[in-house]
């Protein structure tokens, strides 16, 4: 039987100048996103929507959720099958288009995992894992848009 997990989170816009929205270019993007007990987020939108560029924007939160999501289950399925991994890091990269008439959607999001195992043994495992990774994420199977693998595997020197 399947089990279910809520989330929660609170998104409050905090970028009213005074006029609220009286026009497309009078109001702020900003906004913080709040989850009960946990640092408050504050974003924005993409710098090309008239967002704040020191902000994160939600298009760049989508790609690092992806990222996030596949590390960490990468990470757990090296720990259990032996794999000993050192160092991770994800240059990760999405792709958007924007649709003539207004809105717009993800093309596909391109993971690059540049991960540091402890000795050569260990790097077609490490290699593999990133399949099952991939099969396991709970935010790539919810997507919509390819999520594409290209890593790369390093042996601690």
């Amino acid at each position: 039987m399947s089990e279910g997990h809520e989330y929660t989170t609170v998104v409050r816009w905090t970028g009213n100048r005074g006029g609220g929205t009286e026009t497309y270019r009078s109001y702020g993007r900003e906004h913080v996103v709040e989850v009960a007990g946990k640092p408050v987020l504050h974003g924005s939108a993409d710098p090309a929507f008239l967002g704040d560029p020191g902000l994160m924007n939600p298009e760049e939160l989508l790609v690092a959720a992806l990222a996030e999501c596949h590390m960490l289950w990468y990470l757990g399925i090296c720990a259990s099958s032996g794999v000993v991994v050192t160092d991770y890091r994800d240059p990760a990269a999405g792709t958007m288009v924007e649709e003539p008439a207004g809105g717009g959607r993800f093309t596909e999001v391109v993971l690059r995992p540049v991960v540091t195992v402890r000795n050569e043994s260990m790097r077609e495992s490490a290699s593999k894992a990133h399949e099952q990774a991939h099969r396991r994420c709970f935010i790539a199977n919810s997507v919509n848009f390819p999520v594409r693998h290209e890593p790369e595997i390093h042996v601690e020197s």
